[in-house]
Order: C-alpha cells, then sequence, then structure tokens
C-alpha cells in the first residue's frame, strides 16, 4: 500500500474561487445515490461521471471506460478546521485516514467480489489503491466542486473546498466503481454491517 501519512486531503494547489453556480454549469449532474450518513457520521453520495470530470478519471486509470463509472466521493467531519498544522490536526488526519480506508476497502471488497470493477484513492497521496498503472494525483476538492457544487477559499497558494455545514472542517476522500447502483448499495450495506459489528459505536 502506498503509505504516505496526513495527507492534505482538503486542500489543492493553485486555483481560483468558483461559486456553485459556475460548477452546476460546468457539468454538474443530480446524484445517483443522494447525500447519505453512513458508518461514523461520514457522507457519501454517488454519481455518474459527468463530462467535465471524464480526463480526470481517463487519467487516474488510462484504458478503462469511465463512461459508466460511478464516482463516490466520501466526506468526513473533523474536530478541527484541517487548514491549521500542528500534531492535533496530523492525529485527527490520521484518524479519518483510517476510518476511510476501513470502509473504502470492505466496500472494494463487496464489489470484486461480485465480479465489478472498483477502486479507490489513498486520500495521503491522491494514487489510486488497487489499480496502480497510473501515477495521476486524484483532485479530491475539485472532484466536490464539479459533482456536490461545493464551493471554495483560498488559503496561500491551496484551493480551500468549504463543506455546506461544516466548512473546511471536512476530510474528503472517494472511490469509484462501474457496478450498477444496486450492487453499489449492497456493497455499502454489508461494509456497515461488518463495521457496525466491530464498532457498535459506528
Amino acid at each position: 500500500r502506498r503509505d504516505a501519512r496526513r495527507g492534505t486531503a482538503a486542500k489543492s494547489d493553485g486555483g481560483t474561487k468558483r461559486d456553485a453556480t459556475t460548477a452546476r454549469d460546468m457539468g454538474a449532474t443530480p446524484p445517483a445515490i443522494e447525500v447519505t450518513k453512513t458508518v461514523w457520521g461520514m457522507e457519501y453520495s454517488a454519481h455518474a461521471c459527468p463530462k467535465r470530470h471524464k480526463m480526470e478519471a481517463e487519467a487516474m486509470f488510462p484504458g478503462v471506460d469511465v463512461g459508466d463509472m460511478l464516482v463516490v466521493p466520501t466526506r468526513q467531519r473533523t474536530k478541527m478546521d484541517l487548514v491549521q498544522t500542528g500534531e492535533n490536526v496530523d492525529i485527527e488526519k490520521d484518524f479519518c485516514l483510517e476510518r476511510f480506508v476501513d470502509f473504502a476497502k470492505r466496500v472494494t471488497d463487496a464489489l470484486r467480489a461480485g465480479g465489478y470493477w472498483c477502486d479507490y484513492i489513498d486520500p495521503c497521496s491522491g494514487l489510486s489503491m488497487i489499480n496502480r498503472d497510473s501515477q495521476h494525483v486524484y483532485g479530491e476538492v475539485d472532484a466536490l466542486v464539479t459533482l456536490l457544487n461545493y464551493q471554495t477559499t483560498n488559503s496561500g497558494c491551496c484551493k480551500v473546498v468549504l463543506h455546506p455545514t461544516w466548512g473546511s472542517a471536512v476530510y474528503p476522500a472517494s472511490l469509484f466503481a462501474k457496478a450498477p447502483v444496486s450492487a453499489l448499495r449492497d456493497a455499502i450495506a454489508s461494509a456497515e454491517r461488518d463495521i457496525r459489528a466491530s464498532d457498535p459505536a459506528a
């Protein structure tokens, strides 16, 4: 596993602020699965890969037909603004990383057992975890702008994503699947059951 720790998943380098109307005009489509809360209060949604996002997906997964790909961005609320730095921020990022990887691995394991192509992003490096044919770094911030019309703000040279309720106290990370929506729902439900069996507080 590529294991760079403590990634700054809610930030990207460069870019300018974009508002929700601009994002909508540039290709956002209604979700295949509306925003839903799952284990640990994590949010997820699922989206058919829109035209504006296809070049990003093709760069991430060379040779994969992204025409029927579902993009599944997840969001975890953090205890503090992740634009900050320091030991407490690093601990919070590690905590969110571990929870996302636990969730994503269970979902993708279930999908792969059903014969479906899938993958998820290492939030630290931005690289794909299953299909490793590319070194392209996935842009979580731009994905949330495109798929969910999230706004951004600038922090120095970085573009910071703003959750509509949590602001910049958010840890985003994404999964991908070439599967029917029903199969994705089943895989998520299986992951939820397994996680709650091992962690009743989830």
